[in-house]
């Protein structure tokens, strides 16, 4: 995984990094919001399929790449996207003025390995198109929503990252490759949380809320597949797994800051945030006060 984690730095070794998912352990999946100066870039061949996406206008600023004798030249609005698959060598990458608030999303393989195990047949990353300037609103959400994760963590957000990029790769792959024709084999039976497996899915959550809870792990408990757990979750719920265990986590950091003496890091790591910075901030964000604060307030 610290090969993966990487592969952006490789790439783009003079550009500016503004957030990375380095640290949030984040499942078959990276992100990095980047600030890149005017340059030629000397492209690796990439392990993973990377989605860039560009959060802002780069006024008069281009990006020239080719890749098997297929040139693209790009302007640079808010909203444009590129994909590179994995495997495909560019030959060239030109970017001709400064470029701000470019988002790189990097999946790795293994992301389609899953999505095969729940298709008809077997889809190669390899054969998703090189594109630029793709025009596509639901890629743009899905990379709108890790962006957000990526810059306010959330006690849920690992959960909700394997959702988003599940559903990134699924669209990919059928919208996007020689695969386009693979189909989710069960997507028209509806598959549903009966009250037993429900139940035992949220006693497993509220049992093990410190703990790393994936959505493989879940959708193990409720003998689902991972597709089809998170909506079966939802249709259950009325609420996505991520945003029913981060709700559940904080409401775990109310209990430690009242009834214990540990440190605020320690709930921080309890309630699995990366960091003490960013539990407080998720945690004004709920509560509307400082978990130090909130503390202070409980003891009196």
């Amino acid at each position: 995984m610290a090969q993966f984690e990487v592969f952006g730095d490789r790439k783009f070794p003079t550009a500016g990094l503004l957030l990375t998912s380095a640290g949030r352990d984040w499942s078959g999946v990276s992100a990095q919001l980047r600030n890149h100066a005017a340059c030629d870039v000397p492209a690796p061949s990439p392990d993973e399929m990377e989605v860039t996406f560009a959060m802002t206008t780069s006024a008069g600023g281009r990006v020239e790449r080719c890749s098997g004798g297929q040139f693209q030249d790009t302007a640079v609005r808010s909203g444009t996207l590129w994909f590179c698959p994995i495997g495909v060598r560019e030959d060239a990458i030109r970017i001709t003025r400064p470029l701000s608030n470019i988002l790189h999303v990097f999946l790795a393989k293994s992301q389609f390995d899953s999505f095969a195990e729940m298709t008809s047949r077997t889809p190669s990353p390899a054969n998703v198109a090189y594109l630029a300037d793709v025009d596509d609103d639901l890629v743009r959400q899905l990379c709108l929503r890790m962006h957000r994760e990526l810059s306010e963590e959330t006690s849920g957000g690992k959960l909700l990252i394997e959702c988003l990029s599940q559903a990134l790769v699924a669209h990919l792959v059928t919208s996007y490759s020689g695969d386009a024709k693979a189909t989710l084999g069960h997507d028209r039976v509806a598959i549903r949380l009966d009250d037993a497996r429900l139940r035992r899915v949220l006693d497993y959550i509220h049992a093990n809320i410190d703990q790393d809870l994936s959505l493989a792990k879940l959708s193990d408990v409720a003998c689902l597949s991972k597709h089809h757990f998170a909506r079966a979750f939802r249709e259950a719920t009325g609420v996505p797994p991520h945003r029913y265990i981060s709700a559940r986590r904080l409401d775990h950091a109310v209990s430690l800051l009242k009834g214990s003496q540990s440190s605020l890091a320690d709930v921080a790591y309890l309630c699995r945030f990366s960091s003490q910075a960013t539990f407080t901030r998720a945690f004004r964000r709920q509560v509307g006060m400082s978990p130090g604060e909130y503390r202070r307030r409980s003891s009196t």
